[in-house]
């Protein structure tokens, strides 16, 4: 099978046009999508006057294969869907990381999450850790470019009092500091409460997602005097397992918070084992769905949708009910389950709509494309690890070789083409040929030992850079 026919096929399996892998409802989606979704060839026009806004969207656990555009075949999301139709839709796009907060650090800061101190927790559990307001971020280079910054809903880079949105270039916070919360009384991991606006507490009772997105739509309502970015972080699908109208449920969870006597009864509350159902998941991401739905309702309302770059993605791999056929793996793991995510971008002004894109790209990637769209300049000091997808999209241009690097505690991976080296929790090293074997079933190691230790010599190569685990 050539390198382009393997491209197609894991493209197929991914998404708008795999009728083989998803039934009813998401099969319908799919099959609508896919006559009109083709290979995505940038438009080439010339450059834009007007320097776009920035609307990044990420979901929380959200599966690669959770929209009904990626495969699902019970979860309807016709917000997202319409999304991908209005933009492109990437198949092999994957998260900084196997779990939230490492994956943050990648997307704020633009390098690898081994990098910095708080990057190395996996993820972060207390207030001795985050990201350090020394460092800069999206949000500070942009603003030094003249940017308006806001980040609301999940920030998970630390707790005050040293760590916050807006020690690190955010003008405006909404949101909660920690990983997990219960939707109705904000009741996060620490067992207290964690819901703000900027460094102050807030009091909202309402469900969570339905508050985030109240504020989001006020937000890119606004009559705004300069180009703005927009961080809007949903907790949808985290667990707990709640979906609007379930208070009763929530208020169980918040007692069991608040009789706890350990860090641990705090974790077991809001992790929800007792909970949770295929029906209620697909509830959460719906409700997801509908949330999107309307932030770009109030965008366009606004007259800003033609100048403004739409990014959507998931922070990880998906966990416990998530779809993620024909992926191996979930959250917390380097396999393809636990860090392929679905990824939309739409900028109506410069990218043309019904697209696909097969090119290999990762977290760290999209922050090196919006500095260049927003003609903001990294920091020499703190060096980009990712590569700016700009040339690609608006360009043109053919993407650089280059492989994707990730670390965990447990794992290592690296892939470059359509090759991935995989180092399982035991140590065993696997290889990988994605192209052909998207489920990394068919371990290639024994076959291609030469290729196996070039890649493996790139993945150590590269960790030998990175701050070391604390033991």
């Amino acid at each position: 099978m050539s390198d382009i026919s393997r491209r197609a096929f894991g493209g197929l399996v991914g998404g708008g046009a795999v009728t083989a892998v998803a039934g009813s409802a998401g099969a319908a989606s799919a099959a609508e999508a896919a006559p009109t979704e083709r290979p995505f060839r940038a438009r080439t026009s010339p450059a834009a006057k007007k320097r776009p806004n920035l609307l990044v969207i990420l979901g929380d656990d959200l599966g690669w294969a959770d929209l009904s555009s990626y495969g699902a075949p019970h979860i309807r999301t016709p917000n997202l869907d319409r999304l991908a139709r209005q933009g492109v839709r990437f198949t092999d796009a994957y998260s900084g990381s196997a779990t939230c907060s490492p994956t943050r650090f990648s997307l704020y800061t633009g390098r690898y999450p081994g990098r910095t101190k708080g990057g190395l927790a996996e993820p972060i559990a207390n207030r001795t850790q985050g990201l350090d307001p020394n460092h800069p971020t999206l949000a500070s280079l942009l603003k030094k470019a003249g940017y308006s910054t806001a980040l609301i809903g999940k920030w998970h880079c630390g707790w005050l009092p040293d760590y916050s949105p807006t020690k690190s270039g955010w003008d405006e916070f909404f949101g909660n500091h920690g990983g997990v919360l219960e939707y109705f009384s904000k009741l996060g991991q620490l067992g207290d409460h964690d819901l703000y606006e900027g460094d102050a507490e807030y009091q909202d009772l309402r469900y969570y997602t339905n508050v985030l997105t109240e504020r989001a739509v006020e937000y890119v309502s606004r009559d705004h005097e300069a180009p703005w970015l927009l961080n809007l972080n949903f907790t949808t699908p985290h667990w707990p397992w709640l979906a609007e109208g379930d208070e009763e449920t929530g208020a169980v969870i918040a007692a069991r918070i608040r009789a706890a006597k350990s860090q641990a009864e705090v974790s077991n509350a809001l992790n929800h084992f007792d909970g949770g159902s295929v029906a209620k998941y697909t509830e959460m991401v719906q409700s997801l769905d509908a949330a999107v739905g309307e932030v770009l309702a109030a965008l366009r309302r606004s007259g800003q949708e033609e100048h403004t770059l739409v990014y959507f993605a998931s922070d990880n791999g998906g966990e416990r009910w998530s779809y993620l056929w024909p992926l191996s793996g979930e959250k917390f793991v380097l396999q393809e389950g636990g860090i392929r995510v679905p990824t939309i971008v739409r900028w109506p002004h410069r990218i043309d709509a019904h697209q696909v894109s097969h090119e290999p790209n990762f977290s760290p990637d999209w922050t090196a494309t919006f500095l260049e769209v927003a003609g903001a300049r990294p920091d020499p000091a703190y060096p980009l690890d990712g590569t700016s997808l700009a040339g690609y999209l608006l360009r043109g241009e053919a993407l650089p070789e280059r492989d994707l690097f990730w670390r965990v505690r447990a794992n290592r991976a690296l892939r470059r083409g359509n090759w991935k080296y995989y180092q399982d929790s035991t140590g065993k090293d696997h290889l990988y040929d994605l192209g052909a074997d998207l489920r990394e079933q068919a371990d290639l190691a024994p076959d291609k030992p030469e290729l196996l230790a070039e890649l493996k010599a790139s993945w150590e190569k590269t960790a030998a850079g990175l701050l070391p685990y604390p033991q």
